[in-house]
């Protein structure tokens, strides 16, 4: 049973979905059921008046009038750029984003191999000259900055390390140390990770943003996309507590594209970028602020 509070909120959030969808000029949506799953945004599964359904999101306080515009590029991008299955595009405002309704992926290795196959397609077939994107997009609540870089040593560094540290969250969690720390690993950055192409990622790839179709195929949701290191992808997932089922993904991706050994060592290195994220966004960080404080523990300068 929810508590109270809870319900409420929910409540709250199902009708605020159904206002919006009626103002986007979809008056024949019924009902809306709350949807669990993401963090930063609400979600439900709308019925419309003939049996059929969408999906819907929106922020209860949007943080960009172009938030949801980003994230139907991204994922019209991940599709026909590089090959992968997203929902289809129903409706895209300000404060709604509406897709067609995918399924829960199957708790079954063979679709994770298929996984596999979809991210090493991905990787493979977009490589690109530069690092970055034609815009900024979002990840959750935050803008992430793409501006163009030829470095992709300084673009991680700069976009997608350094930048949280002026987040509030992020500035209580870290102290001094911490904080040098990260600038330290980033100055090393070229020692600690190989020379890499840039390609097409995800840019939010945990386990949760793995859906399927209704013939099973994986299906991928609420990217951030940019061009940049494929370990950005691999990272979020292997970090993110990846079900059991998903045991065979790993190996068969490092086949598909010729991936080195020493991948799983910088790993942690590559996820403090969506460790400073979460800490930058939630009260309740799921133990991002320990884990980034262990990755930069070696890189504290000793006294």
């Amino acid at each position: 049973m929810e508590h109270e509070d809870g319900g409420t909120a929910r409540s709250d959030a199902t009708a605020l979905l159904l206002r919006r969808l009626h103002a986007a000029g979809l008056t024949d949506v019924v009902a809306v059921e709350h949807a669990a799953g993401g963090q930063a945004a609400v979600a439900g599964l709308a019925r419309r008046a003939d049996g059929t359904s969408v999906f819907v999101k929106g922020f209860v306080e949007s943080p960009s009038d172009d938030a949801f515009a980003a994230e139907a590029e991204g994922l019209d991008a991940l599709r026909t750029l590089g090959g992968a299955a997203t929902p289809r595009v129903v409706l895209v405002a300000a404060d709604l984003l509406v897709l067609e309704p995918l399924r829960p992926r199957p708790a079954d290795a063979a679709f994770w191999e298929r996984c596999a196959h979809v991210l090493a397609r991905l990787h493979t077939t977009t490589t690109h000259s530069r690092f970055g994107w034609h815009r900024d997009n979002w990840l959750g609540r935050r803008r992430q900055v793409n501006t163009w870089h030829d470095d992709g040593f300084e673009f991680f560094a700069q976009h997608r390390l350094l930048r949280w540290l002026d987040e509030p969250r992020v500035a209580a969690a870290l102290d001094t140390g911490d904080r040098a720390a990260l600038e330290h690993l980033c100055a090393r950055l070229p020692e600690l990770l190989p020379v890499r192409p840039a390609c097409l990622v995800h840019g939010d790839l945990w386990a949760g943003n793995v859906m399927a179709t209704a013939d099973g195929t994986p299906a991928l949701i609420d990217p951030a996309v940019s061009y940049t290191w494929a370990d950005v992808d691999l990272a979020h997932v292997w970090t993110t507590a990846p079900p059991p089922e998903a045991d065979r993904f790993f190996p068969l991706y490092a086949e598909l594209t010729g991936l080195d050994d020493g991948w799983r060592e910088r790993m942690p290195i590559l996820q403090l970028r969506q460790h400073l994220a979460v800490v930058a966004q939630f009260d309740d960080d799921w133990g991002a602020a320990d884990a980034l404080r262990a990755t930069l523990a070696p890189f504290r300068r000793r006294a």
